[in-house]
């Protein structure tokens, strides 16, 4: 329906269209579907070195077919990973990271949309998994080649753009990010399961990523984080398991005729990515309702005490499940 009244009214978010990317390199978790695919696509056909990771094949062949068919030339390529195993995203993005000369930008657009409990392959509530803590894991793993990108003076800033949502207003006002019985908690609501990732996204750029390691170690890095929108993509289905019956279809019904279509989805991250306005104004950590507008977090999402309850919370996690020598030092240089 946005799209729509967008070409017909000029109603909706302003169109970004990325160009002259060429040297630079995006590593876009989620990137081969959805909202993530058309970051992806954008960046490639304006010349960058996409990197699309996510964990059905088939989604990554047949987006690299479809962006060779608009520019025959892109530098894309897939790789294969659960979100949901920390142990994989370890070998995945190790490997990675250890094949990058340079990391211009990072997308985290994978995701869980609203659907019911469950847990992940390493026994924690699966959205939490997948769309906080695992795409935390990916930052870690990460960092180090942004921070060596970053200092190339020659080089504009690295980026790294969380697609979070205005959905994280429904986290539960119980949230405190403690432990993980907190987290593994099966009486809270699927939408009180995904708005809870959500907040932890907003709140990863915005206290984690900013406050604990780029001001700390002066890099010159920016992390941000955008709302899409109500988007059309496959994830709107996901309401039918959230809420089975006509609940359900009544709500993917409802977000399917009023939502955005994937590409006008796709302009919060790319204008994150790409507006020189980012870097001139300082705009680290922010929170983006659109396309150059600044959102209006929640008192969660502005609240620094829970902040540093999903750092220490998260960083114990990943070693409770992997070992003290899982995460890399945030200090580390490529």
């Amino acid at each position: 329906m946005q799209s729509i009244l967008q070409k017909t009214t000029g109603i909706g978010p302003t169109p970004v269209h990325p160009e002259g990317l060429h040297g630079r390199v995006a590593v876009v978790v989620g990137g081969a579907h959805g909202i993530g695919f058309e970051v992806s696509r954008a960046l490639a056909n304006a010349g960058c070195r996409v990197i699309m990771v996510n964990r059905k094949e088939e989604h990554g062949t047949d987006a690299i077919e479809n962006i060779k068919k608009e520019s025959p030339d892109a530098n894309v390529e897939w790789k294969g990973c659960d979100m949901g195993n920390l142990a994989e995203i370890r070998d995945v993005f190790s490997k990675l990271r250890e094949s990058l000369v340079r990391l211009d930008f990072l997308v985290l657009s994978a995701g869980i949309n609203t659907n019911q409990y469950g847990l992940d392959a390493d026994g924690i509530d699966r959205h939490f998994g997948v769309n906080a803590l695992g795409q935390f894991y990916v930052c870690n793993q990460l960092w180090p080649v942004l921070r060596k990108t970053s200092k190339d003076p020659r080089s504009p800033a690295p980026r790294v753009v969380f697609e979070a949502s205005e959905m994280h207003r429904t986290a539960p006002s119980n949230v405190h990010f403690a432990t993980l019985d907190e987290i593994n908690n099966p009486s809270l609501g699927p939408t009180e399961l995904y708005g809870r990732t959500k907040l932890a996204q907003i709140l990863f750029a915005k206290y984690c990523l900013v406050e604990k390691v780029i001001k700390k170690n002066n890099d010159n890095i920016f992390a941000i984080s955008v709302h899409p929108g109500a988007v059309n993509t496959e994830m709107q289905q996901q309401w039918k398991d959230a809420y089975p019956g006509l609940t359900g279809k009544l709500l993917t019904w409802a977000m399917l005729a009023t939502g955005r279509d994937v590409k006008q989805g796709s302009y919060s991250a790319l204008w994150a990515l790409t507006s020189p306005k980012i870097v001139e104004q300082k705009l680290n950590g922010w929170y983006f309702s659109d396309p150059d507008t600044p959102g209006k977090e929640s008192s969660q999402a502005s609240d620094p005490v829970l902040g540093d309850a999903l750092w220490d919370l998260t960083g114990r996690l990943v070693k409770s499940k992997l070992g003290d020598d899982a995460l890399l030092d945030w200090d580390a240089a490529y």
